[in-house]
């Protein structure tokens, strides 16, 4: 008897190496990235043969000693008919269904962009019928969602250990899932499937309340010789960090000994890097179109945090594109919009929105959706995000989709002094440059607070003055009162640029 239990044991070695299994980030309804070689992976008996076949295609390859196996898809053409994906090994056989060929967005930010298209101000208008098909979303809930000014508990700690973190399913749109996707995501998705018929897969890990740093790979951080500091330890305690995410961090994990901690401290969706590791590092393995961002509120109320925030995104901009090995990635973002300082502390606005668009210099094949004219005055959170959408769906459908549309609102190529006035050229006009309603146009100045007369000539902002200049300033009031938009009417944005 005795000599059976080394048999018995082999005989369970054998059958936990034995199940087959296709990598967790391919599952039914997915979307697959179009025109991109991608690799297929998972675990099998070492040695024995496995067979992958998608889309009219077939791959071979045997699992290794230690039970891996992966092969390597060609690009495949967009597909707007389910396809599946099948592997056997032996007697084993595993399918991902419902699949779709087509663009895959990853959506980022905090609480403008989680927000859900049930609270969105044009969802009793929401037709689903003509892109629903098109459509595949992952939106998946995470731990400490909505848990405001109070300690976590032991169910939502065991939720931070690493993989547990997000939890959801690639879901095809219906009247009720529908209700909790990103509002701007789903509009930016939409909007693409109507001009071009490509399906579209929306990743959504937008996070409440999360400063940037929480998307960028701690390791990036800590090589960085400006943002090192960032990934020091005690990351709660860390002036290089947001006041208002640490004072978060703390409520949420002080205390609680249940929160999984490292050399860094709990883990927590503001940490440095964690929302990276959790989320963003896995989707990695396969490739993805590109990047939709809506973020920095929560970096916008310290001078300190404003001053780093272009070169801070610059930062996970680069290291996104290199890890996806994709150098030119599309990354559009929102820039913030318009709120009164009486109820929130936006006393920063126009400086943070300033260097959004200083980004545009800064990262190639990129753009950015003004949205100053549909701001909240005392709200965070605008509810119009079919507009902001929309606004993101333009610049990729003129940078990726090659339609012959207007991309953005007018952007500020230089100011000129010029005989008693300052002339401010700009891109991005159309047919010409305007205001909304047809007002007097307002938002111009030369130091930020105090307004000056300006006036559309030509195709060009002129505003006279006795005296030249050192800048000129536009939309800079947290609550913006300018009101210069395009031919499309498209908002101009912020701006504090020299006068030549």
């Amino acid at each position: 008897m005795r000599r059976l239990i080394p048999f018995i044991s082999m005989l369970f070695s054998l059958s936990a190496h034995a199940q087959l299994t296709i990598a967790s980030v391919f599952a039914d309804n997915m979307v697959l990235q179009r025109d991109r070689p991608f690799v297929v992976s998972g675990r099998a008996i070492p040695g024995k043969n496995v067979l992958v076949s998608l889309s009219g295609k077939q791959r071979k390859t045997v699992a290794g000693s230690d039970s891996v196996w992966k092969v390597l898809f060609p690009p495949l053409h967009a597909s707007r008919q389910p396809v599946t994906l099948q592997v056997e090994s032996g007697a084993e056989k595993k399918i991902i269904s419902n699949m779709l060929i087509g663009d895959r967005w990853l959506c980022l930010g905090q609480s403008n962009m989680e927000w859900p298209v049930q609270k969105e101000m044009h969802f009793d208008s929401l037709r689903m019928d003509d892109v629903k098909d098109l459509t595949r979303f992952y939106n998946p809930t995470y731990a400490g969602k909505n848990i405001f000014n109070s300690k976590y508990r032991d169910s939502v700690s065991a939720l931070l250990f690493h993989g547990q973190f997000y939890r959801g399913n690639w879901e095809v749109p219906d009247p009720v899932n529908v209700r909790s996707m990103s509002a701007v995501a789903w509009y930016f998705g939409t909007r693409i499937i109507a001009e071009t018929h490509v399906p579209v897969g929306l990743v959504n890990l937008s996070i409440g309340g999360a400063p940037l740093e929480t998307f960028i790979d701690i390791d990036v951080l800590k090589k960085n010789k400006a943002f090192s500091a960032k990934a020091d330890t005690g990351w709660l305690y860390n002036p290089a960090l947001p006041v208002w995410i640490r004072e978060r961090g703390m409520q949420n994990t002080e205390g609680v000994a249940s929160v999984p901690k490292d050399q860094l401290g709990p883990e927590h969706a503001y940490k440095p890097g964690y929302a990276f590791k959790e989320g963003i590092k896995p989707l990695m393995a396969l490739p993805c179109k590109g990047m939709i961002w809506y973020q920095g509120e929560s970096n916008a109320q310290e001078p300190e945090r404003v001053s780093e925030y272009a070169v801070l995104f610059k930062l996970l901009t680069e290291d996104y594109r290199q890890q996806w090995n994709d150098p030119l990635m599309p990354c559009y973002w929102v820039q913030l919009s318009s709120i009164d300082t009486v109820k929130y502390k936006g006393q920063l606005w126009g400086w943070f929105r300033d260097e959004q668009r200083k980004m545009l210099g800064m990262i190639q094949h990129s753009g950015m959706a003004v949205c100053s004219d549909i701001g909240s005055k005392n709200d965070v959170h605008p509810t119009d995000k079919r507009t902001v959408g929309e606004r993101l769906a333009r610049l990729a459908l003129f940078n990726d989709y090659n339609r012959n549309i207007l991309p953005s609102g007018p952007m500020p190529l230089e100011a000129v002094w010029i005989k008693g006035r300052v002339v401010v050229r700009f891109r991005y006009k159309g047919n010409g440059l305007g205001t909304n309603g047809n007002a007097p146009l307002q938002g111009f100045s030369t130091d930020g607070i105090t307004p000056v007369p300006a006036s559309i000539r030509g195709g060009q902002v002129e505003i006279p003055l006795a005296v030249k200049p050192a800048f000129i300033y536009y939309g800079w009031k947290s609550w913006s009162d300018g009101d210069l938009v395009n031919s499309e009417g498209l908002p101009a944005s912020t701006f504090k640029i020299p006068v030549k």
